[in-house]
């Protein structure tokens, strides 16, 4: 492979900036920039050169053999002083000995993965960990990076190859007086593994609210204090507030951290009969963005009111204006701040209780792949069920279920996804 280089530290100015080189070549660029080739594993404090022996800055130098390296190639990187002319002019340097070109978006990442440093469950893992803005995103991408999700699937597939191979020791004696009945063992291993795949495919659902961040919809009707809690939350003016009726329109979103748990609040048009045609759809907006949500929390205008939208056993009724009703129990206000930390606890106890539930697969590629293999699996368990006369069938099914495992690591079939995957990656990386 050609050698690369890139800036893998945030660009701007900084105190350090890293920069990365990664292939045959890494070596003898740090020989043409430093004076001497590195030591495998050397961690040095060198001056860094251009051509004519010119000073450009002194630097860290780490190498990395390809054995330990990220990618598997060999890897020497500069930690040179963070400004942006400091940068600038090594990364001139590099390029110009002709011995590396600069990577593409993602391009270190994806060697690691060709070189089967990393699976794609954690290349996914490692995107979501660099993107991470809340604790439990931090969390759960390290999972994923860590190689969870790998190993799980390594033990569903030590699983099928089993039973295959039982199945597959019958087809072979099928010929012979040898009482082989396996179909009680191959039954408990699809079984488990079936059970398994369930609570993984439901938890990935909660997984990927976690990673996408959740939805919390506030409604009520016209002037019940939406807009006005919306900003208090926020900490700042992030809606109109007006006391005409219908000022909120469309849906203003306000994107925070609630105890570790990255929520989108939603501030929606008042829901009431429309008086104009842009109201109208304001309203059918609000709607449909509730439903879509995770929770809602309506507004009480008045104590009798019935909600004008059917809420469901989590969502939280509250009368709004607290400040002019004169009570704080079951009543909010964004005007004073009375209940807003209350329900800012509520919500993030309810969804906690719901984030407990999460599987280890974050994206809906990795639960297509456990359908898949589900599906294949059902198909083998009535095969199974059939009789020893059908075993040629049901190890056909098990080998289509193995490869969607295979394709949720990235064993086979990766092409397609692999420009979605690494499109979301900076340079560096």
């Amino acid at each position: 492979m050609e050698t690369i280089f890139a800036l893998a530290s945030a660009p701007g100015t900084a105190g350090v900036a890293v920069i990365r080189i990664s292939g045959p070549e890494a070596f003898a660029i740090c020989k043409a920039l430093t004076g001497r080739a590195p030591k495998v594993g050397e961690v040095s404090l060198r001056w860094l050169r251009n051509a004519e022996d010119a000073v450009l800055d002194q630097a860290l130098v780490l190498s990395f053999a390809a054995s330990a390296s990220f990618t598997g190639e060999n890897i020497v990187e500069f930690q040179t002083h963070g400004s942006r002319a400091v940068v600038d002019a090594v990364l001139r340097e590099i390029e110009a000995t002709g011995l590396a070109r600069p990577a593409e978006a993602g391009e270190f990442t994806r060697r690691a993965l060709e070189n089967d440093r990393l699976d794609l469950a954690q290349v996914e893992g490692l995107g979501a960990l660099i993107e991470a803005e809340t604790e439990a995103q931090r969390v759960q991408a390290m999972r994923v990076f860590t190689g969870y999700l790998g190993q799980k699937v390594d033990r569903w597939r030590a699983d099928l190859l089993r039973a295959a191979a039982l199945i597959e020791a019958t087809l072979d004696f099928a010929d012979e007086e040898v009482p082989v009945d396996v179909g009680a063992e191959v039954s408990a291993l699809l079984t488990g593994v079936t059970a398994e795949f369930t609570s993984e495919i439901d938890g990935s659902y909660i997984a990927e609210r976690i990673r996408d961040g959740f939805e919390v919809a506030i409604l009520g009707r016209p002037n019940a204090g939406k807009s006005t809690l919306l900003n208090a939350m926020a900490g700042r003016e992030a809606a109109l507030t007006s006391e005409i009726a219908g000022t909120t329109r469309d849906v203003i979103e306000v994107r925070m951290d609630v105890r570790g748990l990255a929520v989108t609040f939603l501030d929606t048009a008042g829901l009431r009969d429309p008086e104009d045609t842009l109201e109208k759809m304001g309203i059918a907006r609000a709607k449909a963005r509730a439903e879509a949500a995770d929770l809602r929390v309506y507004l009480l205008s008045d104590p009798d009111e019935v909600p004008e939208i059917e809420l469901g056993a989590d969502d939280i009724v509250l009368e709004g204006k607290a400040d002019l009703i004169g009570r704080n129990a079951g009543a909010v206000s964004g005007k004073t701040g009375a209940g807003v930390d209350t329900l800012l606890s509520q919500v993030a106890d309810l969804l906690s209780d719901r984030v407990a539930g999460a599987g280890l697969a974050t994206h809906a590629r990795h639960r297509l792949a456990m359908i898949a293999a589900m599906e294949a699996l059902a198909l083998a368990r009535i095969e199974v069920e059939a009789g020893a006369e059908r075993g040629d069938l049901a190890a056909e099914h098990l080998r289509t279920a193995l490869r969607s495992l295979d394709a949720l690591i990235g064993r086979v079939d990766v092409e397609a996804v692999l420009g979605e995957i690494f499109s979301s990656f900076c340079i560096g990386k």
